[in-house]
């Protein structure tokens, strides 16, 4: 028996209750791109009861071309954030269980963001100058400074809305094994500030055309507390990770791992472990819908970026046998249409999938943490200290 649990970096519902607190009142992913494109076409998605999501949300806004389904196969709902922020950390930790009473520090916009005595640490510890030291989009920096940092040999350093301290370095210029020894320095240094990330942003290129490259890596801050991984895990559960799950978990509670940089990558590794027999939990996240089109405010690569993953998605149920689980959800928002270019505080979907089990309303669900009790329900664990189960299943 496996379950499958499958996170789509940013795909939001609608703002969540307290989205005004965080500058996203009226945000809406999916309902938003999917009017700016003219209608998305989402199959399988549908199939599963994506689109009767939104009728059982406050003033839930429908999908232009996902129609809510007669008969749907899974059982549909919306999750809603209770730790503070709107990151891939906070949410990915809090659909495993926890939750963050006091959300992970912000720094300033600036210039300059960090405090001196961090940079000044930084640049000895790694020998090299920091650059940029601001709030930024990352492909706008590196053209900004890309190529001073090309002549000086230095580190470009921002952040963003988010709790990040994100370095990033040509390739042919500071070779990556450095550039991941240094996220290993600032990851250090950033802990007492207790920062969610480090991100390495390797990019190549010349002048007026760089591009980041596919081998980013995170560096999360330590767990404060046993995920329902670590649980699995110990129950002599495999736990799989696919795509970035290894660096938001800081490695714990895995058995296996397959580090992948896009979602592509991601699919075919999510394919083979199915096909292949794999058992216990398979964890993925797909990252592009994040990375490459809600950051930078492209709603016609979002929606052509969901619609690939509904024709995966097809491929996916086509392979899964009575006993499995597929549950599929997102960890934040990040409307395309939206001002600025950062994460929005979002409801997420709720799909939970069982072949030959009838489809049925999961409500609308306070906490993520609800999935890891799911899980810890049908692994047959003892319960989870958060969250309501919306399976019924024991082993």
């Amino acid at each position: 028996m496996k379950a499958i649990l499958i996170v789509l970096d940013s795909v939001g519902i609608g703002a969540a209750p307290d989205a005004a607190e965080y500058g996203d009142a009226g945000a809406n992913t999916l309902a938003h791109l999917a009017e700016a494109v003219g209608g998305i076409h989402l199959p399988a998605l549908q199939r599963l009861g994506l689109g009767n999501i939104p009728a059982l949300m406050p003033a839930g806004s429908p999908i232009r071309g996902v129609p809510a389904a007669e008969q749907p196969l899974a059982g549909y709902g919306a999750m809603q954030e209770v730790s503070q922020g709107k990151d891939t950390t906070t949410g990915h930790w809090e659909i495993a269980g926890l939750e963050l009473a006091r959300g992970f520090h912000l720094f300033p916009k600036g210039p300059p963001s960090f405090p001196p005595e961090l940079v000044a640490a930084f640049e000895a510890r790694t020998g090299r100058r920091l650059i940029g030291n601001q709030a930024a989009s990352g492909t706008a920096i590196i053209q900004e400074l890309g190529e001073r940092q090309m002549r000086e040999g230095a580190w470009i350093v921002y952040t963003s809305a988010d709790s990040v301290f994100q370095i990033a370095a040509h390739e042919e210029i500071i070779p990556l094994g450095e550039l991941y020894r240094a996220c290993e320095i600032a990851r250090a240094l950033c802990d007492p500030y207790q920062v969610g990330r480090v991100i390495a942003r390797p990019f190549v290129g010349r002048p007026g055309a760089f591009q980041r490259t596919e081998n980013r890596r995170d560096y999360s801050y330590p767990l404060p507390e046993p995920t329902v991984l670590d649980h699995l895990k110990a129950a002599g559960v495999p736990v799989t990770g696919v795509g970035k799950i290894e660096d938001i978990f800081v490695h714990r509670g895995l058995t296996q791992s397959f580090h992948t940089n896009s979602t592509s990558a991601s699919q075919q590794q999510i394919l083979e472990l199915t096909q292949g027999g794999t058992n216990g939990l398979i964890f993925a996240n797909l990252i592009d819908f994040d990375m490459l089109y809600g950051h930078r405010r492209d709603a016609k690569g979002y929606a052509a970026a969901l619609e690939q993953t509904d024709r995966f998605f097809g491929d996916l149920l086509a392979v899964l046998r009575s006993t499995d689980w597929l549950i599929v959800t997102a960890d934040h928002g990040n409307d395309p249409t939206f001002h600025g270019t950062d994460h929005t505080r979002e409801y997420v979907p709720l799909l939970a999938y069982q072949p030959g089990s009838p489809g049925h309303s999961l409500g609308i669900r306070h906490g993520f943490y609800d999935v890891a009790q799911s899980l810890a329900t049908i692994f047959g664990l003892p319960p989870m200290s958060r969250g309501k189960a919306f399976v019924e299943r024991e082993v």
